[in-house]
């Protein structure tokens, strides 16, 4: 049975319109206003808005991280995304150290049948031996034509800048886009190491151990190698005023630099470190949240179009998980939750607050990233022939984020007690409504691997 969104303000980048959107066998079929029913399921949306599915760029599901994984697996992360409006993610496979790419992807799709709604997959270069460039064009024919490389975590998926040059050459070579983990590894590990000796083991070390400085220097850095190589680069998670300098300063060199960040680094500042006990390790993350003053530059960013994404990287653990660095923050496994709440804290403190228009906030959670990543006009656009992935959203309606009612399967919420003003009444996915009156529907293993298309090769 088909469906008909009648009598919404329909948002797109673009701009607005009040009207209906018809949906049949899982793709948009017709747009207009008056539309009449025609036998199928009928969604008012009078005084709400529809949006396309949020496409969320960055995700972790049930990924291995310091001797434990993420405590969501892909379907009850992806069940969670869908509770917020998010239609789409995209994950990351990780190679083992001489591990062929091939292999990797295979395994990390065979965990990823789980999902509930559709999905992509970055590559991360963890390692680079004499079959890695064909690798990584094989990836890209494959429908993986993204790569994420570590400037951090030398010691386990992060490379050398001789190997990152390779890689990047690799890349786009193959037309594929490089992301970039900037931070500097090796004065990280340093400072890391200098608070251990010392018995500086709380967990508000961990954010001492990877000051802004640390971040924007590799910004720069991979900016620069990035241009070397004539590679397109996507810095993830930006979290400072430094990092957002070197983004803006290679656009205005035009080199193809793009960057995003997330919600914490939005909304919270480096005071949660001092929480109570043990509780500060629920916010580490990394790069870490940072002291007052950088959250606005973050939000400006976004505004004038120095980052134009906001991706969640949801990568949630239990605190007996963060306990395992009760005694050591190194040992504290990085990461949280936040992939069901990444539409509400933007449109509630983005849009609600004058930050952000309408147009801008859909661009940068949905359309901005699939276009990015490939994924345009099939996700983040509604226009006919695209996805039939929709969100009718509430305006008036408010909620409170609290770990007692979120969809993530953890007992911590980063946001807990955070006011939302602005919330989804309606999801639909690939035409079927999964969240409703009656609450959340979904069903394991309905997402779809989503080869995602590469950019011209450019050869040497």
């Amino acid at each position: 049975m088909g469906l008909l969104i009648k009598n919404g303000t329909v948002v797109t980048a673009e701009g607005l319109s009040v009207g209906d959107v018809r949906c049949r066998e899982g793709r948009i079929v017709e747009l207009g206003a008056g539309l009449p029913a025609a036998g199928e399921r009928v969604v008012d949306a009078s005084g709400q808005y529809v949006f396309p599915g949020g496409v969320d760029p960055h995700v972790h599901m049930e990924l291995p991280v310091a001797g434990t994984v993420s405590s969501d697996d892909f379907e009850t992360g992806t069940a969670a995304a869908l509770a917020g409006g998010t239609t789409t993610v995209i994950d990351f496979v990780h190679p083992e150290r001489g591990e062929d790419f091939a292999s990797a992807l295979a395994a990390r799709r065979r965990a990823a049948a789980r999902s509930v709604i559709d999905y992509g997959l970055h590559m991360a270069v963890t390692w680079w031996g004499e079959r890695t460039a064909d690798w990584i064009a094989r990836c890209a024919a494959d429908g993986v034509p993204s790569f994420k490389i570590y400037l951090a975590y030398k010691a386990t998926v992060g490379i050398d800048d001789g190997d990152v040059l390779r890689a990047m050459a690799a890349v786009r070579r193959a037309g594929g886009v490089v992301l970039v983990h900037a931070e500097h590894g090796e004065a990280v590990e340093h400072l890391r190491d200098r608070f251990a000796a010392a018995g500086a083991t709380h967990p508000r070390f961990h954010a001492l151990s990877r000051p802004p400085a640390l971040e924007g220097e590799a910004t720069h850095r991979a900016a620069t190698l990035a241009a070397t190589a004539g590679a397109s680069l996507y810095v993830v998670h930006v979290t400072c005023r430094e990092a957002i300098a070197a983004v803006a300063a290679a656009r205005e060199l035009g080199w193809a630099v793009d960057g995003e960040t997330c919600p914490q680094y939005l909304m919270l500042d480096d005071r949660v470190y001092e929480a109570d006990g043990f509780e500060g390790a629920a916010f580490v993350v990394a790069p870490p949240i940072r002291p007052r003053g950088h959250q606005e530059a973050l939000w400006e960013a976004l505004a004038g179009g120095v980052l134009n994404a906001v991706g969640s990287d949801h990568c949630p653990f239990t605190m007996e998980q963060k306990r395992l660095g009760e005694s050591d923050f190194r040992c504290i496994p990085g990461g949280a939750a936040g992939v069901e709440h990444r539409l509400a804290l933007l449109y509630t403190y983005g849009v609600g607050a004058g930050r952000l228009s309408l147009e801008r906030f859909v661009d940068l959670v949905a359309t901005g990233p699939a276009k990015r990543f490939g994924l345009y006009p099939r996700k983040g656009a509604i226009e006919v022939g695209a996805d039939a992935d929709l969100v009718v959203w509430d305006p008036d309606a408010t909620g409170a984020i609290s770990a007692a009612t979120h969809h993530h399967r953890t007992d911590r919420s980063i946001y807990e007690g955070t006011e939302l003003e602005g919330l989804p009444s309606w999801v639909i996915a690939n035409g079927v409504v999964r969240l409703g009156p009656d609450g959340l529907d979904v069903e394991r293993g309905a997402g779809r691997f989503l080869a995602r298309r590469a950019l011209a090769p450019r050869p040497d």
